[in-house]
């Protein structure tokens, strides 16, 4: 747990450790993966994802705690006894996906014909296939380094798949340099489907480290090959700018990208046979303790295991294609200005379509009447309908500004591009405010409607994305309302002037009101409990970690406000501690989408509010980005908002973890009351109902 924080009356708040908490949400995606009831591939790609999620933690976590841990520290945040407890936490996640992947998904994947193939169980036919590819694709890319003082160690990039080999016998020029490194290029696939005429008609694949490691012999000749491994290193990636210090934010993002694979290492994955001898000069030359070793019993990146769910024709091993429906609130074939006169469109992502998002934007675009478009651009992805969109909107004389968030983790470089391509062509790109992410996601647009100028908007909870909309639950809220519009003009206008922001009428923005607003409204609430009048907070979000908003909910729970927390991830706040946060309850949702909407819900005696927002409860969400939240006013669909995204979400029982006094999460469909209902199960059935079929109620 992290260092208690006290509350108003002086008591200590026994906050949970983020990291730990984030690891624990990777235990309840791993949970996925054992369930027999899940598809075969899909167990798969639950397993990949986990391994993908914890790269990204040691990238962007682990560094402040090893460097504690390297310093000897032993007081502050992060010290040595937090580096060895989230190292074990770590170790035994790792040791659990090796398990699964070893012991349950390899030989169920043997029952159905689909085999990783080792080099010692080929048969003569299949190992002459696998030369003549090591000979044709492989060798040809690669260079083995001896090591001697004019051949140091080489750089070796994040997360690349990298051999160690331990030489005998003297190399060209009579030195007895025992050790080399065989970088392995990313451009090669890691895992090789044989063809059927080595195959037997099965699904038969090699990895290309098998391949690799068969043939180590082939790249030095005249020595003897003696102890070997592969290895992977994973480095530091969160990029450090100081904007204050920099005159071209886009420049000086270039050029720590280039730096990005070679920063600080932080773990280092072997083979479980890696001598010590390997394993110790490894560790030296990364300078890295012992912690930070992985022995893995088997491929050092089980994250590339995802190209076998491409490799493999089995569409009975995945989940049964779900189609998206029309949205409830658009008529598909008309004008989607002319409907939004009519009232706002709520969709709820991906059980409704996505393609109005795109279509709102195509008709600005081919629309006479539209003057300007203004756009977010955080997490569009590498191919991005909506930037080919605004370049077109820019060569029809139509005024376009994009605000692309350079800083978006991973992000970076393909937002890089984007804005490079949209200044190329004209269109007024900003890149947000100097220190905060931007990182709310709007789409403005200006239409001539006789004498009048009239704005069109979109917000959403999630990114500009139609790839992850597919994947992720979101909301977009289409509007015509003239209040909330000239809102999202405002801050607009404010990105790019940055200019003072004048008093928004209903919206929300951080860092300048929304943190401060959500503790006013929770407050509110307790002091409604405390008189005694009905008192609800319902909130639904990805973390929250904010300790002044887990203090506030503390308040007003003491004074007897019921308060149901939906945190998909890392959450701080532990839940039903008697005298505390009693009146708290904390579930996490992991199902076959990944939860991304953001709801927060109050209730003060027959007043209620509803917001939609991009923003979690997070620090730095709050006061280092730009955020927005927004009321739903239309009463109609804030009941809808709260019918789906959060009653349904309580009733779960198949997917919901509840969350404990001391930390640790219980899947609720081990409870004895289990009913076996699903939130995105019910959702996914309501919505690919017939057209025209009346919409079933989830639960009363």
């Amino acid at each position: 747990m992290s260092p208690p924080t006290p509350t108003a009356t002086g008591e200590a708040v026994p906050f949970l450790d983020r990291d730990h908490s984030i690891l624990a949400f990777n235990e309840r995606v791993l949970d996925w993966a054992l369930r027999p009831d899940v598809p075969l591939l899909e167990r798969l790609r639950y397993l990949c994802i986990v391994s993908s999620n914890l790269d990204e933690f040691f990238e962007v976590r682990a560094a402040p705690h090893l460097t504690a841990a390297m310093n000897g520290e032993r007081k502050g945040s992060y010290t040595l006894q937090s580096f060895e407890a989230l190292s074990a936490a770590a170790h035994r996640l790792v040791e659990q996906q090796y398990a699964l992947f070893n012991d349950e998904l390899t030989p169920a994947f043997a029952r159905e014909g689909i085999e990783l193939v080792s080099h010692g169980d080929r048969t003569p036919a299949q190992r002459r296939w696998v030369d003549e590819y090591f000979d044709r694709e492989v060798r040809p890319l690669l260079v083995p380094v001896g090591l001697d003082p004019a051949h140091p160690f080489p750089q070796v990039a994040n997360k690349s798949l990298n051999f160690i080999v331990r030489l005998g016998g003297k190399d060209a020029f009579g030195r007895e340099n025992e050790i080399a490194i065989v970088k392995v290029p990313r451009v090669l696939p890691r895992l090789i489907r044989m063809p059927a005429k080595v195959s037997g008609g099965k699904a038969l694949l090699v990895s290309l480290s098998s391949v690799i490691r068969a043939h180590l012999q082939d790249l030095f000749p005249g020595r003897e090959v003696g102890q070997f491994s592969q290895f992977r290193v994973t480095r530091h990636s969160d990029l450090a700018l100081d904007e204050d210090d920099v005159r071209n934010l886009r420049t000086a993002l270039r050029l720590g990208l280039q730096h990005r694979h070679y920063g600080q290492a932080v773990r280092l994955e072997v083979s479980s046979g890696c001598s010590e001898f390997l394993a110790s000069f490894l560790l030296q030359q990364f300078n890295l303790p012992a912690a930070a070793l992985y022995r893995v019993q088997g491929p050092v990146n089980l994250v590339r295991l995802q190209q076998l769910i491409d490799l493999v024709d089995a569409p009975q091993l995945l989940f049964p294609p779900f189609k998206p429906s029309p949205p409830s609130g658009l008529l598909p074939g008309q004008s989607v200005f002319d409907q939004l006169r009519h009232g706002d469109v709520l969709i709820h992502h991906p059980f409704e379509n996505f393609e109005p998002v795109i279509a709102l934007l195509r008709e600005a675009v081919n629309d006479p009447a539209v003057l300007a478009i203004r756009q977010t651009i955080y997490r569009t992805g590498a191919e991005s309908v909506f930037v080919e969109l605004l370049r077109e909107a820019v060569r029809r004389g139509k005024e376009v500004m994009a605000v692309v968030e350079l800083k978006a983790r991973f992000d970076e470089e393909a937002n890089i591009n984007w804005a490079e391509q949209l200044e190329s062509i004209g269109a007024q790109v900003v890149y947000g405010v100097v220190g905060l992410k931007t990182h709310a996601k709007m789409l403005l647009v200006t239409r001539r409607e006789g004498k009048a100028l009239v704005r069109y908007a979109h917000l959403s909870t999630g990114n500009y994305n139609a790839v992850t909309a597919r994947l992720y639950t979101d909301l977009s809220y289409l509007t015509a309302d003239p209040k909330l519009t000239a809102d999202v003009e405002a801050v607009f206008v404010h990105l790019a002037s940055q200019t003072r922001l004048p008093r928004l009428n209903g919206a929300l923005m951080a860092p300048f009101h929304l943190h401060r607003k959500l503790i006013e409204k929770i407050d509110v609430i307790g002091e409604a409990a405390a008189r005694g009048l009905p008192a609800r907070i319902v909130v639904k979000m990805n973390a929250l970690t904010d300790e002044q908003l887990m203090l506030a909910l503390v308040r007003a729970g003491r004074h007897g406000a019921r308060i149901d927390l939906i945190v998909r991830g890392a959450c701080m706040l532990p839940a039903r501690v008697p005298g505390l946060t009693d009146n708290i309850r904390v579930r996490s949702i992991v199902g076959r989408f990944l939860e991304h909407s953001r709801v927060f819900y109050f209730r003060a005696g027959n007043e209620e509010e509803l917001y939609l927002s991009s923003a979690d409860w997070m620090n730095r969400n709050m006061l280092r980005r730009i955020e927005l939240a927004w009321p739903v006013t239309d009463p109609v669909l804030r009941q809808r908002i709260v019918d789906e995204c959060l009653v349904a979400y309580l009733h779960d029982d198949t997917d919901a973890w509840e969350l404990r006094a001391d930390g640790h999460y219980e899947p609720v469909r081990n409870s004895p009351d289990s009913r076996g209902l699903s939130a995105q199960q019910a959702l996914m059935v309501r919505y690919a109902a017939p057209a025209g079929a009346a919409p079933e109620v989830l639960w009363t």
